[in-house]
């Protein structure tokens, strides 16, 4: 009943064929049945029920696209057939902690054609000689027992990557702000740094032009000197000619008396 009462929970106000993913870890089953898990988790993709006291897999109801199946810490010692016939896209069964002995008992497990990764850590077949061996032998179609490929190479965390990239996702959402904005200032700031240079180069071109008009203006005040100084010497010289003019008819008038 702790079963069934738990699945409750997990759904909540949703429809079992809305569900992807279902944890029953540490529930207590009644006699090894699974009840309250039924063939209406259509959609079910992962299921986890770690500790749950199952000794049989005889009630496992069909879930055709299961992915990744936890059984970890139970009392399942053999009846694995079960398993390539109600979950036939297994990719990932955990069976650590069970009551698994015999290398046959794992054998039955070549049905399951796509099963990538196999875990049977403390269970008694792992104290069988060359148990590594021989479950690689037996079982081709894995990649990872245990954890570990052939050559020793850890399985990467799948889970862990996922978040991983979701949280890169959200903090570049974070960081890259409403759509347009950056753009925006991006062009903005362009079109100053042009709008300065635009500026800066008429400052230049200005104040060469002023300098030149400058130049100009003094090379004609100096023209404009000097052809005032002509036009004052010609006029005192034309004033000193009618003086001497008068200084002769005075003198003449003078003579004459």
């Amino acid at each position: 009943m702790e079963m069934k009462k738990r699945i409750t929970l997990e759904l909540r106000n949703r429809s079992p064929t809305e569900v992807t993913e279902l944890v029953l870890d540490n529930c207590r089953s009644s006699d090894g049945e699974i009840e309250g898990l039924n063939d209406t988790f259509k959609e079910l993709e992962f299921l986890s029920m770690a500790n749950v006291e199952l000794s049989s897999l005889a009630k496992l109801p069909q879930l055709t696209k299961l992915r990744k199946l936890e059984l970890s810490d139970n009392s399942i010692a053999g009846g694995l057939d079960v398993l390539a016939e109600r979950c036939p896209n297994l990719t990932y069964l955990n069976l650590s902690g069970n009551k698994i002995k015999d290398l046959s008992t794992v054998e039955i497990l070549t049905n399951l054609k796509n099963l990538k990764s196999l875990d049977l850590f403390n269970c008694e077949i792992t104290n069988l000689e060359d148990y590594r061996d021989n479950i690689f032998r037996k079982l081709p179609q894995i990649t990872y027992l245990d954890g570990f490929d052939q050559e020793d190479n850890e399985a990467p965390d799948s889970e862990e990557e996922d978040d991983e990239e979701c949280e890169e996702y959200e903090d570049e959402d974070d960081e890259a702000g409403p759509p347009g904005e950056y753009e925006d200032d991006d062009d903005e700031e362009e079109g100053e740094s042009d709008l300065g240079e635009e500026e800066e180069d008429v400052g230049l071109s200005y104040l060469m032009k002023e300098e030149i008009h400058d130049e100009e203006d003094d090379d004609d005040y100096v023209e404009d000197g000097g052809e005032g100084e002509e036009d004052d010497d010609e006029e005192e010289a034309v004033v000193q000619g009618e003086k001497r003019k008068r200084d002769a008819e005075d003198e003449g008038d003078e003579d004459e008396d």
